[in-house]
């Protein structure tokens, strides 16, 4: 399978992972106007799955360090795939949450306050998993002072929302909710994939997985409980009238693709997230990774348009909500994860001499063995 090797590769690919996570959204957007996020959510899960099989029998199954896919997955350990399929689960909730605030408060403050949430939450827990690891970040101070400038970031923009024509009211307020229980959730997704890995890809123990084989687990976890939870959402919305599943069926081919491709988008973050981990630690891996929120951001400011309504001094706290996420995510880069020097036993001098000294033996008396029959 393939692994990282160091600790500024596996920065970029969290960065790959920051970028996936911000943009899939977008893919909501592009859908026909008319289709219900209930339905494209259909499609997105059908994409995360599909990108995580995938990658099982491409990366996951290619070269020779590690443990092969279908070889992790004959000896892994039922209880660590009940975790990963509990942390797709988990996510399969929020992230039903976090498109229903999308639907009704637009991606600049479902994703900074939603995600941003989490991304605090989600790098404290998994913190505790690192060091219970021996993962720890070298300065945990600039991994907590990163996270609070973050947590200020948030604040800024639940500020700015307020501005907006009818934020706090009817469905503008109901989203700003929704994006709150969203990430109390979402923040509680990652430890229990990042549980079932091993400490490094290259030496793996029995029964842990693999970034693949998790991955796999994970992606079935999101897809079988989302034939439970988005039935319940689509009966009961949280905005509009319900929808019947055979409106999924009725659906353009363009508004099904943009949900397959939304999904498989995400899944491409969350593997790279993954495969990280092995050299970031999960908090690192999890922490930039939410770092997604700048990215939807920008699109929510920049693209979209969403706070063109907004008083003109609403753009000042914008510009530093923005400042304070890229120092945040500066200082949890800077705080990288502790690199413990492999521990090799001493050798044993006296049993190196015992051995020297019997081949010095050795040589001469085959020598004259040997001249004493020629």
């Amino acid at each position: 399978m393939f692994v990282l090797d160091n600790y500024p590769l596996a920065v970029a690919f969290c960065i790959i992972t920051m970028l996936c996570w911000g943009s899939w959204a977008n893919t909501q957007k592009l859908a026909g106007k008319t289709w219900r996020f209930e339905l494209f959510y259909w499609d997105y899960v059908f994409g995360v799955f599909l990108m995580a099989v995938v990658f099982a029998l491409t990366m996951g199954s290619f070269g020779t360090a590690g443990r092969g896919f279908f070889a992790d997955l004959a000896q892994a350990d039922p209880k660590n795939i009940g975790f990963a399929l509990l942390g797709g689960v988990i996510f399969n909730v929020a992230n039903i949450l976090l498109v229903a605030a999308i639907a009704i408060a637009g991606m600049s403050v479902a994703f900074p306050v939603g995600i941003g949430l989490a991304l605090v939450w989600g790098v404290l827990a998994n913190y505790v998993l690192d060091t219970y690891a021996g993962k720890a970040a070298d300065n945990p101070a600039l991994l907590f002072l990163g996270v609070a400038l973050i947590a200020a970031a948030i604040v800024l923009d639940a500020v700015a929302y307020r501005r907006l024509p009818g934020a706090g009211k009817g469905g503008g307020m109901k989203g700003l909710v929704i994006s709150i229980l969203c990430g109390i959730l979402m923040g509680n997704f990652y430890w229990p994939v990042a549980a079932v890995l091993p400490k490094e890809f290259l030496a793996m123990p029995a029964g842990k997985l693999s970034p693949y084989t998790a991955m796999f687990f994970f992606s079935l976890g999101i897809l079988l409980s989302n034939f439970f939870v988005n039935p319940i959402i689509m009966a009961k919305p949280f905005t509009g009238s319900p929808v019947p599943l055979s409106a999924y069926f009725r659906g353009t081919s363009r508004d099904h693709l943009w949900g397959i491709v939304g999904g498989m988008i995400w899944s491409v973050g969350m593997m790279f997230s993954l495969i990280a981990f092995g050299k970031a630690g999960s908090a690192i891996s999890y922490g930039l990774g939410q770092g997604a929120t700048l990215v939807a951001a920008l699109w929510g400011v920049f693209i979209w348009r969403e706070f063109r309504e907004a008083p003109k001094n609403t753009n000042s706290l914008l510009t530093v909500m923005f400042i304070g996420y890229i120092l945040g995510l500066g200082l949890i880069i800077a705080a990288k994860p502790q690199e413990k020097p492999i521990n090799k036993p001493a050798p044993d001098n006296h049993a190196l001499a015992e051995k020297s000294l019997a081949s010095l033996e050795y040589r001469p008396w085959s020598s004259a063995h040997s001249s004493s029959h020629s």
